[in-house]
C-alpha cells in the first residue's frame, strides 16, 4: 500500500497520524505533531519535518522512541515493517549460534546504553550488522544516543519512501 503526497496534505489530524504513525516505531506522536506542520511538498520535507519533531522532544519522549525499537534478531512480535527490514538483512535465517551471539550483543548493549541497539538495516547483512553492535557498544552514552536517532531517523526515511508517492 502507498499514499500520494498531495492526498496525504488533504488528510485531518486522526487519519494522518493513522497513515504514518507507524513509521517512527510505536510512536504515532511523531506523525501526530508532524501534521501541524503541513503542507508536505517532498517526502524530504515531511522526514525532516517528523525529524524535528523528535530532535525538540523531551529526553523522556526520545527515550521512550528508542525503547520503541525491537532488538536485532529478537523472535519476538513487532511491527510489520520490522519484521520485513530484519527478513531483509537476513536476521531471521541465523543459525542458533548467531542469534545467541546477537541476543548477547543486545543484552550487552542495552545494559550499557538502556535502550535496544537501533540500525537502519536496509541494506546491510548479518555480519555488517554484529560488526556495527561489536563497534557501536565502545561508544559513549552521549555519541550513542546521537548516533541510535540518526539510525532511527534513517529508518523513518526509508519507510516514508517506500509508502509515499509524489
Amino acid at each position: 500500500m502507498s499514499l500520494n503526497l498531495k492526498k496525504l496534505n488533504e488528510l485531518d489530524q486522526i487519519a494522518f497520524t493513522s497513515a504514518l504513525g507507524w513509521v517512527f516505531e510505536h510512536s504515532p506522536w511523531v506523525a501526530e505533531k508532524a501534521w501541524l506542520k503541513r503542507p508536505f511538498h517532498s517526502v524530504s520535507e515531511l522526514h525532516d519535518k517528523m525529524k524535528n519533531v523528535v530532535n525538540e522532544s523531551s529526553m523522556k519522549q526520545k527515550l521512550g522512541l528508542l525503547r520503541a525499537h525491537p532488538d536485532l534478531a529478537a523472535r519476538v512480535q513487532m511491527a510489520d515493517a520490522s519484521v520485513k527490514e530484519q527478513s531483509d538483512a537476513g536476521l531471521d535465517q541465523l543459525s542458533k549460534k548467531e542469534h545467541e551471539e546477537f541476543l548477547s550483543l543486545n543484552e550487552t548493549y542495552l545494559t550499557k546504553f538502556a535502550f535496544p541497539f537501533i540500525m537502519a538495516v536496509k541494506g546491510q547483512n548479518k555480519e555488517s550488522i554484529q560488526a556495527s553492535m561489536k563497534e557501536r557498544v565502545k561508544n559513549a552514552p552521549d555519541d550513542e544516543l546521537r548516533e541510535a536517532l540518526e539510525q532511527i531517523y534513517k529508518i523513518a526515511f526509508f519507510r516514508l519512501e517506500d509508502f509515499i508517492t509524489t
